[in-house]
């Protein structure tokens, strides 16, 4: 079953001074790079933060609050941060709609904009629920921006490899890319939306930035200062980009490579000025298109192999139960030879057997 991402919105004017900026796209597209830059120019990062660590030194830029509530959000959707379903859409759309959710995203949203005008919410979860955090803004009269950055998915993957859970294969993150990127394209057309390359702004971040404060009216970025300006030049460092990697180091089918490589034209394109167009939009419908036909032809052949792993895990589970229970019964044993003889002595024969012949009956009965 596939379904659609969040519906686009109309787009709006607003008045307000209020500015939301959500940076979103994959996880290692450079996300944390755009928003330490927008935080270091003066918008506003929720916090605490997530606490930068070995595989992202330079920090995250991620509020600690809205990574805990998304991660709680996919668990109930039953939904992967990196998740290559088209129906997961469907089943984390669903769960932002609840209203005691939204009343919660909305709640805390308002306590931000009443210390910050302009904020910067960053979390590759946050794609899964942009209609929720644009329903949460809208409330409090704010103006919401996207900013989706862009990273050869190559170089994604291989970095995901690198430094996340190795369970995921590069086929799987591959396609789990690819329906990202693309439901993430459908979820913010017709906002007020930016796309930037990763390797631009290592380049000369300057120019995607600047650009990103008149498209956006962003107050703290077109009037930053040059101690700020320095700050963003010691803050982004080229040697970020420590992983480049071509299709000969993931190897994934043919078909699913040239699709990919099909979404990455189309949505590197929407980066060039003037790239963002309805003939654009059109392929990415048809790229989404394909992509829900590929992943259904790959679900159907795989059913086999689904079936067997679930009926494996069943058998699994009940041969732990037995080992458990034969467990329980040997402890039961052991505590009973360890009483004292001439506490036994006391207790007659017949007793002493039909005591062991209960406690035996009842570990059968577990086993049943």
């Amino acid at each position: 079953m596939s379904a659609e991402p969040n519906e686009p919105a109309e787009p709006t004017q607003a008045s307000s001074p209020r500015r939301v900026v959500y940076v979103v796209g994959s996880g290692r597209s450079g996300t944390s790079t755009m928003a330490g830059t927008l935080r270091t120019l003066g918008l506003h990062v929720p916090q605490p933060e997530v606490a930068a660590d070995s595989t992202n030194p330079k920090g995250f830029g991620e509020p600690q609050w809205l990574v805990d509530t998304h991660d709680e959000l996919l668990r109930r959707s039953g939904v992967q941060v990196s998740d290559a379903r088209p129906r997961a859409w469907l089943d984390a759309g669903t769960v932002g709609a609840d209203h005691a959710v939204r009343e919660r995203v909305a709640a805390w949203l308002g306590e931000q904009l009443d210390g910050s005008d302009e904020l910067v919410l960053k979390d590759p979860r946050a794609a899964w629920f942009l209609g929720l955090w644009r329903g949460a803004a809208q409330r409090h009269d704010a103006t919401t921006s996207y900013v989706t950055m862009l990273r050869p998915v190559t170089e994604v993957v291989g970095s995901k490899q690198k430094y996340y859970d190795a369970r995921q294969g590069g086929v799987t993150r591959t396609a789990a890319w690819v329906n990202m990127m693309l439901g993430t394209e459908r979820a913010t057309r017709g906002e007020q939306r930016a796309f930037v390359r990763y390797a631009d702004m290592l380049a000369d971040w300057t120019v995607p930035v600047f650009a990103l404060g008149e498209a956006f009216d962003l107050q703290a970025v077109k009037t930053a200062m040059a101690a700020d300006i320095a700050a963003v030049h010691r803050f982004i460092d080229p040697s970020l980009r420590r992983v480049t990697l071509t299709w000969d180091d993931v190897p994934v089918p043919a078909s699913l490579r040239e699709l990919a490589d099909e979404t990455w034209r189309v949505l590197e394109g929407l980066a060039d000025p003037g790239g963002d167009t309805p003939e654009a939009h059109r392929t990415c419908d048809e790229l989404r298109t394909a992509y829900t036909r590929m992943y259904d032809d790959a679900e159907a052949f795989a059913a086999s192999s689904v079936l067997a792993a679930r009926r494996e895990g069943v058998r699994q589970g009940r041969d732990q139960e037995r080992e458990e229970a034969r467990a329980a019964v040997g402890a039961r044993g052991e505590r009973l030879s360890r009483v004292p003889h001439r506490v036994r002595a006391l207790v007659p024969p017949t007793a002493r057997r039909s005591l062991r012949k209960a406690l035996q009956g009842k570990s059968a009965g577990r086993e049943q």
